[in-house]
């Protein structure tokens, strides 16, 4: 039986070898026809099912495709939405974990966030970003 999974795995890896595999973008479109297939079980939103199978028939194309460059490209559209998403939210969450200790505030010229530490009456900072002086009441 031993053999036998390592034949499958060799079979495997010569078929997949010279296809794009997995990506973000994949995984992101794999848990998306999860969620909209458990959405379709919903007795009025049985059309879901249809987009969540096109989610699925996406990834899977994504997944053996030999085209790396075209799938790089969108790979690169998806991570460029995905990242301002993904850094708001990691800027709540800091936010919050940190709201007894520091104080949160955007730098006038160059927007950047900047943190201090709380209690400290009014001080001086110097944004890391644009070397802009900022004075603070904390």
């Amino acid at each position: 039986m031993k053999k036998w999974f390592e034949k499958l795995g060799y079979k495997m890896a010569s078929f997949m070898y010279g296809r794009y595999g997995s990506d973000a973008l994949t995984k992101f479109l794999l848990i998306l026809a999860l969620i909209l297939m458990v959405i379709s079980w919903i007795p009025r939103l049985w059309w879901v099912y249809f987009l969540a199978l096109g989610a699925m028939i996406w990834s899977l194309y994504r997944t053996f495709s030999r085209r790396f460059d075209k799938r790089r490209r969108e790979l690169e559209r998806y991570l460029k939405i995905q990242k301002p998403i993904v850094n708001f939210f990691k800027l709540s969450r800091n936010k919050w974990r940190d709201r007894k200790t520091h104080v949160y505030f955007k730098c006038k010229k160059c927007k950047a966030v900047l943190r201090v530490p709380k209690g400290k009456g009014s001080i001086v900072v110097i944004c890391t970003r644009c070397k802009d002086r900022i004075e603070k009441e904390t």
